[in-house]
């Protein structure tokens, strides 16, 4: 026997202390009040009859003491936590990794393969030897412990309280590091994994040594049929800036044809809604070409057209965001130009602002600066256009005068000429340049280039070698097409946007950069305060759905962004019933044995509630008094 709360030291002296006090309230002696009576003889047999019964009285005092001394030891006892010593001599050190990735929401089983895992876990725990002691954790993209190592039960049952499912995948691999670190150096140690099984198990194992430490699955899900969004993003055209497309993904991951019904929404609006018959196990890409009836927010349902659900609704939803296009700013340094004027009405999205050249300042906050018929220095932020620059000034060297001159060859690959035909404009006067090295050729006559981009110190530019006045270019569609594809070559944008992003990875969302933090909210409706470094917003994304990312006052209008599962395997969710790790200590009809508890102190508890419910009976019965 072996005591896992006072020690036996400890017990005797609390039982000496407590039994000796009750054994001084029974030797105590009463103070008898004295009592004056007529006629003292007439109590002589009342004393006879006392006397008589004296030995039987000190025997019913003596029963109640020795109940009061055994109930007294039952509790001290019971203080000491007594344990079978051969039990405690056989404790194990237990990690259970439960997985909580999306495959968990499952509905195969009722109500979902996590609280399916949730119930197996808690007979794990009632199952717990005397010495044993286990851990809790979660594992989905990252694995976090919910309990310490212990074998206390309530401890343990509030860690199954914690566990809740992720729109993420499992990383196996960290979530058997994590075990092993936690179990290394420790007797008898298990990992036992809770999970569906769709579990990379191979490749976790790779670079772990799991040679003395037995890894155990206990399966969970029947499996089921199940569709799946497995791609789901918007981007502009490259071509058009101002027109979008959607390219969108579904994938029966079953053995079995599946019919489907599909819907897009957008701002929350039906816009399109069709019938898929998808294949056995087939992927099918359907892309949406210049998208009408949303502006800002888009969302993706899928269900199976005979009205039935699927093995895993989420997955059936996919979300994104309409890449919103910002507004640039143009500076135009003229004496005044109506034709230039005019292409730049052509885009809604341009603020412009027309200064004089003496009032130009190159630190203005600019986007874009076209420079007509003038050669200042370059802006300090943004790229240039230069139109016919003198000279002082330019950046890109001014060679001789030509007159009566053309396009004979230009890059048909250029940007700068999207959408255009130059080989048929004419100029009357202007002048050729003589390039830097780095700098690129766009447009040139028999003469010499005329049309030349490159960069100084950073700063990118675009020289025209003649005042498009003085040809017939103002005259054709060319001249607009031209000026806005400077201006848009200029302002590209975001290339690391994402119309959504994917759950289970860091995210860095766009934020201003003079702020420190910001607040989150998530789609379940809680918000959480995010760091903002070099202008993103960390934060490791768990759930699919829109967020609103406030920073600054709380009056300010949010941003958005959203997020998708999107991940093949989590999809594919038929369960598997063995793991196979490479070097484990395992084998797949080896199982988690339950121990024997054996926590005597409930029974010693219980013997002196008896005992003190049997001492009341007797005292009322005048037994022991």
């Amino acid at each position: 026997m072996t005591f896992l709360g006072l020690s036996a030291a400890a017990l005797g002296a609390t039982f000496a202390v407590a039994g000796g006090a009750t054994v001084a309230l029974y030797i105590l002696k009463l103070r008898r009040r004295p009592i004056a009576v007529p006629f003292s003889p007439i109590w002589q047999r009342v004393l006879r009859d006392k006397d008589a019964s004296q030995l039987f009285s000190r025997l019913k005092n003596l029963l109640s003491l020795l109940l009061q001394l055994v109930l007294l030891g039952l509790i001290v006892f019971a203080l000491g936590d007594p344990r079978p010593a051969a039990g405690a001599a056989e404790g194990r050190s237990i990690v259970v990794l439960v997985d909580t990735s999306a495959s968990m929401q499952s509905i195969d089983v009722t109500p979902t393969r996590l609280d399916v895992a949730k119930q197996k876990v808690h007979e794990l725990v009632s199952g717990l030897g005397i010495a044993d002691r286990m851990l809790v954790a979660k594992m989905d993209a990252s694995t976090v412990p919910l309990s310490t190592m212990t074998s206390e039960p309530v401890e343990l049952g509030d860690a199954l309280g914690k566990i809740v499912a992720t729109d993420t995948r499992a990383d196996f691999a960290s979530g058997l590091a994590f075990a092993l670190d936690v179990l290394r150096g420790a007797k008898r140690p298990e990992i036992i994994v809770v999970s569906d099984g769709d579990l990379d198990a191979e490749t976790a194992a790779k670079g772990l040594d799991l040679a003395g430490t037995p890894v155990r699955l206990v399966p969970v899900g029947k499996g089921g049929k199940n569709v799946a969004i497995t791609a789901f993003s918007v981007r502009r055209y490259p071509l058009d800036v101002s027109r979008y497309e959607v390219l969108l993904e579904v994938t029966n991951t079953t053995d079995v044809p599946a019919e489907v019904e599909l819907s897009l929404l957008g701002d929350g609006n039906v816009v399109d809604v069709s019938r898929l018959s998808l294949k056995a196990n087939e992927r099918l890409p359907r892309v949406y070409a210049d998208l009408g009836g949303a502006s800002k927010m888009l969302e993706a349902r899928i269900r199976l057209a005979d009205g039935t659900r699927d093995t895993l609704p989420a997955d059936d939803r996919a979300y994104a965001l309409m890449p919103e296009r910002r507004r640039a700013r143009v500076q135009v340094v003229s004496r005044g130009n109506t034709y230039l004027d005019a292409a730049l009405l052509l885009d809604e999205y341009l603020d412009v602002t027309t200064t004089r050249p003496d009032a130009y300042r190159e630190d203005a906050p600019f986007d874009v600066t076209i420079f007509d018929a003038v050669a200042k220095p370059l802006p300090s932020k943004g790229g240039s256009l230069f139109l016919a620059p003198p000279a002082d000034g330019s950046p890109v060297k001014v060679g001789k005068a030509v007159t009566d001159f053309g396009f004979d060859t230009w890059d048909r690959k250029s940007p700068l000429l999207r959408f255009m035909a130059v080989d048929n404009v004419q100029a009357s006067r202007g002048n050729v340049f003589v390039p830097d090295k780095a700098d690129h050729i766009v447009g040139a006559s028999e003469l010499g280039p005329i049309l030349v981009s490159g960069s100084r110190e950073g700063h990118p530019f675009v020289a025209l070698g003649f005042d498009p006045r003085d040809s017939d270019l103002v005259l054709r569609v060319a001249w607009p097409l031209f000026v806005l594809n400077v201006i848009h070559s200029f302002v590209e944008d975001d290339a690391s946007y994402l119309s959504a992003y994917r759950t289970g990875t860091p995210w860095h969302v766009p934020a201003p950069s003079d702020a420190s933090v910001a607040w989150v909210r998530y789609p379940n409706g809680e918000s959480h305060e995010v760091p903002i470094k070099e202008g993103r917003a960390v934060l490791f994304g768990e759930h699919a759905g829109f967020y609103e990312l406030h920073v600054g006052a709380e009056s300010a209008p949010p941003s958005f962004f959203a997020a998708n599962l999107s991940d093949d395997a989590e999809s594919h969710v038929t369960p598997k019933t063995e793991l196979h790790l490479p070097g484990a200590k395992s084998s797949p009809d080896e199982g988690f044995h339950a121990g024997i508890r054996r926590e005597l102190w409930v029974y010693f508890v219980m013997a002196a509630i008896a005992l003190s419910a049997f001492e009341w009976f007797a005292y009322h019965r005048r037994v022991t008094v």
